[in-house]
């Protein structure tokens, strides 16, 4: 609240407020000074406030993906991120500089690892966070309400992103360049992903989508439901999920599996060396043996930026649509086709 400015009376008629409260001269003088005083602090109180609100970075207010109204400095020098997604988009908008923190599991690229860590996602340590004074933190749908909740009533504001799907992971990509003050870069980013789906979309225009068993753990065995973001970047490389259900990460039986017979096994490996010789292993185990797609090598290994909403799952995407409909790229082998930084790291289907 603006304190006002209290007016000192004039010397004539200060002189008559003297007469007409009957104060003795020497008395009318104490009372004017303290008058006088007590303007002189009102005043010097308002011009420090007016410094204050001078010296106050300006605010932009921007409604983030939860719906949550934020107030963001409209020069964002510190980010904390809580999310490895959220790790990647910086660094993919030329941000990094401005990311003062980040999490224990942020580790790509390389650089995010060597940025001072705040714990994990889910229980990031506030103490950490406030010590490295940001001007914004970047949370998302794995991070906790609690957690937003408690970094609101410290008056840090928080950002949270929530894409669904591919096409969602772009759009908030745009969203975070305009909250961070990277249009151009995010625009670039978004229009040159676009793009690329564009192509690949119709590239496989007419093409029957391959059924396709997304094994995202082994043991016990665990896929993709409908709905989910990973079943879109599956739809977007030209295949569709063999398992029916609504839940985000599904138990499935083996025995299910088997009597789906998928065309293609989808498996997300780092190392691909590593990857391969886990999935020989499951070629002599009971029921995985007999499966068709193990038997005849229609088993696709990703990249883990797969499972992730960042800019890389536009290079994965792409190379596995290679690997499921190898007979729609042989004619651009070689020659530039499609083809996404990491080229083809992100895919490596055995045949």
């Amino acid at each position: 609240m603006r304190l006002k400015s209290i007016a000192i009376p004039a010397a004539e008629t200060r002189e008559k407020l003297r007469k007409r409260s009957g104060l003795s001269s020497a008395a009318g003088i104490v009372v004017m000074c303290i008058l006088a005083s007590v303007g002189t602090s009102l005043a010097r109180a308002t011009g420090a406030q007016d410094d204050a609100a001078a010296n106050r970075p300006a605010m932009h207010a921007f409604t983030d993906e939860t719906g949550r109204r934020v107030n963001v400095p409209a020069q964002v020098n510190r980010i904390v991120s809580l999310a490895p997604n959220l790790t990647e988009i910086v660094f993919a908008l030329k941000q990094e500089n401005h990311l003062a923190g980040d999490t224990d599991y942020c580790d790509y690229p390389p650089e995010a690892a060597r940025k001072p860590h705040v714990g994990g996602p889910v229980n990031p340590n506030l103490e950490e966070i406030v010590k490295l004074r940001p001007d914004l933190i970047l949370a998302t749908s794995i991070n906790r309400r609690e957690t937003v909740a408690a970094l609101d009533r410290l008056g840090l504001p928080v950002y949270i992103t929530d894409p669904h799907s591919v096409d969602e992971m772009i759009a908030s990509i745009e969203r975070l360049g305009g909250v961070l003050g990277a249009d151009k870069n995010a625009a670039a980013l978004a229009g040159e992903l676009r793009s690329r789906l564009a192509d690949l979309g119709r590239r496989l225009a007419g093409a029957q989508p391959a059924r396709a068993f997304f094994v995202v753990w082994t043991d016990p065995l665990i896929s993709i439901g409908r709905g989910t973001f990973l079943e879109d970047a599956l739809r977007h490389a030209g295949a569709r999920s063999v398992v029916e259900t609504s839940t985000e990460w599904p138990r499935v039986n083996l025995e299910e599996m088997l009597r789906l017979q998928p065309e293609f096994l989808v498996f997300v490996g780092e190392h691909t060396g590593q990857a391969r010789e886990e999935i020989d292993a499951l070629r002599s185990r009971p029921g995985w043996r007999d499966l068709d797609a193990l038997r005849q090598g229609k088993v696709a290994i990703i990249n883990e930026a797969i499972i992730r909403p960042v800019p890389r799952i536009v290079d994965a995407i792409e190379q596995l649509a290679r690997s499921l409909h190898p007979q729609l790229f042989a004619a651009r082998a070689g020659s530039g086709g499609i083809s996404g930084p990491i080229a083809q790291e992100a895919c490596s289907c055995i045949r």
